[in-house]
């Protein structure tokens, strides 16, 4: 029995089946899903219907399986964008459509496809997930049509003799002189050479009659990947991380969803969606991308900002703690400031606040503590003192609007003198709503807030006071 025919005969009823089949909401959107939801008799009716050799096959026939977001769209296309949420199952989008295009009828066939390039954000990227992982090109590829990996070139290479080699966006120039019939390019949206890879890669896509690339990515406010989403040559499909649910652990889907649920950084990670820049932001998300570091030089100052929310109520505003490090040797102009880690706590008592930014600063060797007090007065510092009576304390009223404070650390953003280390989303999609006009999302920026008074303390009070030094000649 097909798959059209299971279909059509669940849906009938005058099938006369003995079961009766209720399509669950939404309708299953793959062949694989209509047997799964199918009753056991119809199951066992189809696949007793498969001879041995398609029985074989079935694990193997990505059609069968294959969510539509997953499906090359039909058509004259140049490049295809799958864009979804984390663990859409882009990857193995991407995968199989590099097998659809290089093997043929048998084995030994030529496809469609010859010489294909494989481009990640690194080379290890490329290696570990494009090609070996879970969902990578060798993991799709059944035994008799599977690639071998030449380590020592960077290749795979299948029994048909098409060749894909691996590359990576941090060294375009690698891409000058190869030349390719298809192209997968995996996460686009993070490369840090974006254009200078793409522009690469695009010169050496120009063998065959109709060279194609495949980019599976999740969104980011890029310029690439915007200018690429608006050409006519471009098919787009999309989906969030829940379409994929039958693949994901209930209780990760249920974790990202609890946290991240209704956020900004939920909508991009999660629902896939690409999302502009609030209208009059102070921190483009361009700007924050380019200020990402993967290691902390040593600093001469660490200080922890704090924004305490007063009561601990389950409706109360986040507890605002950022820890920030600054490099001040020189004059101001060259201190430089590095975000090492957003402690922000939600709903905690006063005791509870204060035990995580006391922890902050003992994982950082932190100097200092800088305390918003407006709300809370001397109550702030008592409290923390309760904790720890030695707790070295500075108290800051906020005697401007968050927009005047915020401003000046921004201009620090845009000389390039405010750096982040990864892990820090919460905070910067906190950031990226942060306009001239005010904050555009939801509550109060608390670990905005915190930020700005830990950048104020190392970089900006200190620089308005600091004088050239002179030598007097006696």
């Amino acid at each position: 029995m097909s798959v059209q025919n299971l279909k059509r005969s669940s849906n009938n009823p005058d099938a006369g089946a003995p079961e009766r089949w209720i399509s669950p909401q939404p309708a299953p959107r793959s062949d694989a899903e209509w047997i799964a939801c199918a009753p056991r008799s119809e199951r066992e009716l189809f696949l007793k219907s498969l001879s041995r050799n398609a029985l074989l096959a079935l694990p193997w026939l990505f059609d069968f399986w294959a969510l539509p977001h997953q499906r090359a769209p039909d058509g004259a296309w140049r490049n295809w964008v799958c864009m979804g949420g984390r663990g859409a199952g882009k990857t193995r989008a991407g995968a199989e459509w590099v097998r659809a295009q290089v093997e043929g009828a048998r084995p030994d066939t030529p496809g469609r496809a010859r010489r294909v390039a494989l481009v990640g954000e690194t080379y290890d990227q490329v290696r570990e997930v494009m090609i070996f992982g879970d969902s990578g090109v060798l993991a799709c590829c059944p035994p008799d049509r599977r690639p071998q990996w030449e380590a020592t070139r960077r290749r795979l290479v299948w029994p048909n003799g098409a060749v894909a080699q691996a590359f990576s966006a941090q060294e375009p120039e690698a891409l000058r002189g190869p030349q390719f019939d298809a192209a997968w390019a995996d996460e686009l949206g993070k490369w840090k050479k974006a254009q200078d890879a793409w522009d690469m890669m695009q010169f050496a896509l120009r063998l065959g009659d109709d060279p194609r690339c495949v980019v599976t990515t999740t969104p980011r406010n890029q310029g690439l990947l915007k200018d690429l989403l608006a050409r006519d040559t471009t098919v787009v499909t999309q989906a969030p991380t829940h379409a994929n649910k039958a693949w994901l652990a209930a209780s990760f889907l249920a974790e990202v969803e609890a946290r991240y649920g209704g956020t900004r950084l939920g909508r991009q990670e999660l629902e896939g969606l690409l999302l502009d820049d609030a209208e009059g932001t102070l921190f483009p998300q361009a700007l924050i991308e380019g200020c990402r570091i993967e290691t902390a030089p040593a600093f001469d100052r660490v200080v922890v900002g704090l924004d305490p929310a007063v009561t601990g109520k389950a409706g109360s505003d986040l507890c605002g703690i950022v820890v920030v490090g600054a490099v001040t040797e020189g004059p101001p102009t060259d201190w430089r400031a590095v975000v090492l880690e957003d402690a922000s706590v939600k709903a905690a008592s006063p005791g509870d606040w204060a035990r995580a930014a006391l922890a902050a600063m003992e994982r950082h060797g932190a100097e200092r503590l800088i305390a918003e007090v407006n709300q809370g007065g001397d109550l702030v510092a008592e409290v923390l003192r309760q904790v720890d009576p030695l707790v070295p304390v500075t108290t800051v009223h906020a005697t401007r609007g968050k927009v005047a404070r915020a401003e000046p650390v921004a201009a620090l953003y845009e000389q390039g003198r405010v750096r982040h280390l990864r892990g820090l989303q919460p905070l910067e999609e906190q950031m990226a709503q942060m306009t001239a006009q005010g904050f555009r999302g939801p509550g109060s920026p608390d670990r905005l807030d915190a930020l700005v008074w830990a950048v104020h303390a190392l970089i900006l009070e200190p620089a308005a006071h600091w004088r050239r030094p002179r030598v007097r000649v006696l």
